[in-house]
């Protein structure tokens, strides 16, 4: 199966429109399957007393309120409607993640084929009821959860009626340093819940993501802005148009490396094996009815002769004719 590549747009559109269809064409053309989004009523995401994270606090500064930031950061569901069509006109697939039950109902009216569930939403439970009533799949990211806690989401979800529910692996730091990835974490999510696994990485680069698809990702998300230097929160800890398309090929090249799983000779390697391989051959001049020895054989290539997994065969037995040194030995 595919690995789903999901370009994560999120805010990093700053609010403008425009930005955000360019950042559909930029996704588009870098390979990724969808562009998602994030649809949000501030109002009833955020309290007015809520104070911005840390890595917020660091790109925006501390003025704000975050209620103030992502008033800026929204659009309205008449925007995202117009978003949508323009990436069915160019292609890709529209995505978008809810904030609030108002976006979920929105997002459901325009027909989205399936949920993200943030992993800031993993422990409300009236969004995880609202998200489960739709029965539609649902990729669900588990930053800063334990077990128990994803264990209590999937009830929910479960109880409710949602489809197929994928986990998504992730951790909740922007950007993640490397040594909190925790990629083999996937395993467990997988093993322990026994549904399909994918990561949602906020690690700066693109390693962490071809390596999560070479441990069985089914599906890799990542943010990406069109500037990193733009204003916002996420900006600096995103992919630029270009690394986005080094991802995706990362991606599909990890794909095709991994193979059938079966050890075989490739078409590919099999051409190389007289050129790589060796023969028996005489080490010096021997005379037919020689007894043939450790002292006058030796191993060359090409190997298109008599394969050196015959040695103790050949040991003992007379030169059949006259052998040059480096001929090939003939029984």
């Amino acid at each position: 199966m595919a690995v789903v590549i999901i370009a994560e747009a999120g805010v990093n559109h700053n609010g403008d429109l425009t930005r955000a269809k360019e950042m559909a064409q930029a996704a588009k053309a870098a390979g990724a399957d969808m562009v998602k989004y994030q649809v949000a009523l501030p109002e009833l995401v955020v309290s007015r007393f809520a104070q911005k994270a840390d890595y917020q606090r660091e790109a925006t500064g501390g003025q704000e309120s975050q209620l103030e930031m992502i008033r800026k950061l929204h659009f309205d569901f008449d925007a995202h409607r117009e978003l949508k069509a323009y990436c069915e006109e160019i292609g890709i697939v529209y995505f978008a993640t809810a904030f609030d039950l108002p976006s979920i109902d929105f997002l459901e009216e325009v027909g989205l084929p399936m949920h993200k569930v943030p992993s800031g939403e993993i422990t409300n439970l009236p969004y995880l009821e609202r998200i489960g009533r739709t029965k539609k799949p649902v990729l669900l990211s588990t930053g800063m959860s334990t077990l128990a806690e994803i264990e209590d989401a999937l009830s929910v979800l479960e109880d409710g009626g949602a489809g197929e529910i994928t986990l998504l692996h992730c951790n909740t730091e922007y950007p993640t340093p490397f040594e909190d990835a925790n990629l083999l974490a996937m395993a467990d999510l997988s093993e322990t819940f026994g549904l399909r696994v994918g990561y949602s990485d906020h690690t700066p680069g693109v390693v962490c993501d071809i390596a999560a698809a070479a441990l069985g990702a089914v599906v890799i998300e990542k943010h990406f802005t069109l500037d990193k230097s733009l204003p916002g929160p996420d900006h600096k800890a995103s992919l630029d148009p270009e690394e986005l398309r080094c991802m995706v090929d990362g991606i599909c090249q990890c794909e095709t490396a991994l193979g059938s799983g079966e050890k075989r000779v490739s078409a590919s390697e099999a051409k190389n094996r007289p050129a790589a391989r060796k023969s028996i051959v005489a080490a010096k001049a021997i005379k037919a009815g020689e007894l043939l020895s450790e002292d006058n054989l030796t191993t060359k290539r090409p190997g298109d002769g008599l394969s050196p997994m015959r040695w103790y065969e050949v040991l003992g037995r007379a030169a059949v004719r006259d052998f040059a040194p480096d001929e090939q030995i003939e029984l």
